[in-house]
């Protein structure tokens, strides 16, 4: 561990034993990464601190089992912290929450034994997740070598793949359509990071592209791939395998609203302290605090701020209730869940993106300076927002209410 290592889990203390109190603890890393989040942000830099931050903080292991160490909680707790997380700096909010998924992908596509050695691997030694997983690419190709499958070719995108101790594969079998998700330790030769992420926004997520040449994995650790008697290999499906995108797309809309809520929270700080009112209207006010239209104003945005975040925890119980009995979820359960998930993505997007333009209307001309980076707001959720379309997810809850049809599961539904 090093010195600033040592130095964070000291000032972070004893881990906290309620869900509240992991909230409280992922708001106290969102109030340290918001200090210099614009000036790092600007740098474009390797997270490398950050997710030390994230580690001795003990986030990371949020989801892990207790008798591995880990917190051992659910994932209403998780998606409040990422959001926690997000308010103080979206691109660390994201990296928390494409861990949280990827810790949990044994759970959702594994067999037991692989459940059992992922959680206590990565829980025991604080491990940091990062995935090579981009279903719109097939360019990694598998190819099977007797026991061994070996992964060959490139992804476009490898979110916080630089910065992880374990990276998700995702990839298909030469010659055929099956799919393999598989964990490999990062630092290999055979994986090397192109290092090319600089974007508009979320700039410190290190998802730019990953070659892989040759990554050597042994079949039994292909998730959810069963030995048969004849020796070979078969996924064995059921509905929860494909709860991974609903999950993800709820990981999504809350960054989305962590960064909404760190939008809005700076820029009050700044029309408290520093905008001025206007000194040409009928009734004069001495602050731009005291002026009815920023006031308005605020009580708008915060309002469909609300708005949407009670309908993201609604989307997470739904979540919740499916975990509770995964072996034997419905995909009639699993779909309304995904277009109740798909109607609180839409709703956080357009209110975020809405308060990060507006938060300008709220603090005024000065606050267009760089120094201020208010820019940072909007940049982070313009960005990741097109991720994919938002049409087609009004369009799944508008085929719902219209036809009662459920989305079909598919990689991005």
């Amino acid at each position: 561990m090093t010195t600033e290592a040592v130095r964070n889990a000291a000032e972070f203390g004893a881990a906290p034993t309620t869900p509240e109190g992991w909230v409280d603890r992922a708001r106290e890393v969102a109030t340290r990464l918001s200090v210099d989040a614009v000036a790092r942000d600007r740098a474009n830099q390797v997270p490398t601190y950050e997710v030390n931050l994230l580690k001795e903080s003990g986030l990371v292991t949020l989801l892990g089992p207790a008798e591995h160490g880990g917190a051992g909680q659910d994932w209403t707790t998780a998606l409040r912290v990422i959001r926690a997380v997000a308010a103080g700096d979206g691109s660390i909010g994201q990296l928390l929450g494409y861990h949280y998924l990827w810790a949990w992908a044994a759970r959702l596509v594994g067999t037991p034994e692989q459940v059992a050695a992922v959680e206590q691997l990565y829980t025991e030694n604080n491990f940091f997740f990062g995935g090579a997983v981009n279903p719109r690419d097939d360019d990694l190709v598998i190819r099977v070598e007797g026991d061994e499958l070996v992964f060959t070719g490139r992804k476009s995108f490898s979110t916080g793949g630089r910065i992880s101790d374990l990276t998700v594969l995702e990839g298909v079998i030469e010659g055929t359509e099956k799919h393999v998700f598989a964990i490999v330790p990062t630092q290999q030769e055979a994986i090397v990071f192109a290092g090319d992420w600089d974007n508009l926004g979320q700039r410190l997520t290190e998802s730019g592209a990953v070659e892989i040449n040759g990554v050597r994995v042994p079949w039994e650790s292909a998730a959810g791939y069963v030995k048969q008697a004849d020796g070979t290999y078969e996924f064995v499906p059921r509905v929860y395998n494909t709860l991974n995108v609903p999950i993800i797309q709820l990981i999504f809309t809350n960054f989305y609203l962590g960064i909404a809520e760190g939008a809005l929270t700076t820029a009050a700080t700044y029309t408290r302290d520093t905008t001025r009112a206007w000194p040409y209207a009928g009734d004069v006010k001495e602050k731009g605090s005291e002026e009815f239209y920023i006031q308005e104003t605020y009580g708008d945005l915060t309002s469909k701020l609300w708005a949407a975040q009670a309908l993201a925890e609604r989307a997470a119980g739904l979540i919740e209730a499916i975990n509770a009995h995964a072996d034997e979820v419905t995909e009639q359960e699993r779909g309304e869940a995904a277009v109740v998930i798909a109607a609180a993505k839409q709703v956080a997007i357009d209110a975020g993106l809405e308060i990060g333009t507006k938060v300008y209307d709220l603090t005024g001309a000065r606050a267009t300076s760089n120094k201020v980076g208010l820019d940072i707001f909007w940049r982070n959720i313009r960005t990741h927002s097109l991720h994919d379309p938002v049409a087609h997810k009004r369009a799944e809850v508008g085929r719902y209410a219209l036809l009662g049809e459920i989305p079909a599961p598919t990689w991005y539904t």
